[in-house]
């Protein structure tokens, strides 16, 4: 296939693992004092197992993952929230189907569809915006979800809704960003991280530069990263690159996609629908200062939050991880998924206790999906 098969030659692959061993060794690391790369992103993460990424690197690299799953991120209380909306007897609930099976203390998504709610899956908030004008006598709420990647699409949804002038479209808004959960991460004193993959599919949507508080605060390289085999083991060689060289930039591998400043209309509309929440609560990270967007208050008669007095209209809400879960130790790159005593025991696929299990872009999904699971015991 032209355009994908380049980027997974195996005889490019195979040239690009033998420098990389090469750097290690420059480097000097080893098993036993690695250099730990986090790859931020959940597809990047999926990628790493899905093209054994992980077993043809050298035992001198570790890769944390990072939290770059925004359905993994996703505190319980605002999956129970969705709940608490879809059951709304006048609601018509639109997600993407990602979210559907994310347990929360009560049910899922998919649990509460089973009960009786009216939920649908939709390919893109386009769709809900078409059920509002469809069901004019429903409210049609959409699930606004996701980091800068999906976020200019609910934005372009809201506007357009604004001018048709639709009183019954709204959307439940936990559009999150990228920067400053890795601030959060850099200034965790037990996080040890050298060096960045960073994410291609944000940095389409916001360009590269965001990201230059990180080597110039932190000291540390970050690269911008594709998502194929190729991809990912050029931009850890530029990482290691860098230590060995004793740098700390931003680079682009991805720049056959990723323009420098972003996408400028999806910048645009970013800016006139949305503004930071003061703080947002991330699955095992707790409050982040200014890492989530609302919506604003010339669109608050299409935030879900206003018109149903819920989420932190109605003010923050914690709820504590099940008993065993470790979701936000591994989100956050303290643990890795096997080492979480539920792991392929308790949380399965097909009975998940968490998030990370049923996303596509979760870490333990990833694990149990390409071979991961192997070091646990199965359940008896």
């Amino acid at each position: 296939m032209k355009y994908a098969d380049e980027f997974r030659d195996p005889k490019a692959a195979k040239a690009l693992l033998a420098k990389i061993g090469a750097v290690v060794d420059q480097i000097g690391a080893t098993a036993e004092k690695p250099v730990h790369i986090m790859e931020i992103c959940g597809g990047h993460t999926h990628a790493i197992f899905r093209y054994g990424l992980d077993k043809l690197t050298p035992a001198g690299i570790e890769f944390i993952h990072g939290p770059g799953c925004p359905v993994c991120v996703l505190p319980m209380a605002r999956v129970d929230e969705c709940v608490q909306i879809a059951e709304r007897p006048e609601v018509i609930f639109t997600t993407f189907g990602d979210a559907m099976r994310v347990p929360g203390t009560r049910k899922s998504l998919m649990q509460a569809k089973a009960d009786g709610a009216d939920i649908r899956m939709v390919y893109s908030p386009l769709d809900a915006l078409e059920l509002a004008r469809r069901n004019p006598d429903r409210e049609v709420v959409f699930f606004g979800l996701g980091f800068e990647t999906t976020t200019p699409s609910t934005a372009f949804s809201i506007q357009q809704a604004a001018r048709e002038g639709l009183t019954n479209f709204s959307v439940f808004c936990n559009h999150i960003t990228v920067p400053p959960p890795i601030k959060a991460l850099l200034d965790d004193p037990h996080m040890v991280l050298d060096g960045f993959v960073g994410p291609g599919h944000v940095s389409m949507v916001i360009g590269v530069h965001p990201y230059d508080f990180i080597p110039r605060d932190y000291g540390k390289p970050i690269i911008v990263a594709g998502f194929e085999p190729l991809d990912l083991l050029q931009s850890v060689l530029m990482v290691l690159e860098q230590i060995r060289d004793g740098r700390a930039e931003v680079e682009n591998q991805y720049a056959r996609v990723v323009p420098e400043h972003g996408n400028p209309a999806s910048i645009a509309a970013i800016a006139d629908v949305y503004e930071p929440r003061p703080s947002f609560e991330w699955r095992g990270l707790g409050e982040i200062e200014e890492s989530g967007l609302r919506i604003r208050p010339a669109y608050a008669a299409y935030d879900a939050e206003e018109k149903f007095g819920i989420g932190y209209a109605a003010g923050p809400r914690v709820v504590e991880e099940i008993e065993g879960c470790e979701c936000g130790a591994v989100m956050t790159g303290r643990m890795k998924p096997v080492h979480c005593p539920q792991f392929g025991k308790g949380c399965t696929p097909e009975m998940p206790l968490g998030a990370l299990m049923v996303s596509s872009e979760g870490a333990c999904a990833a694990y149990y999906q390409y071979g991961g699971a192997r070091a646990v015991e199965p359940a008896e």
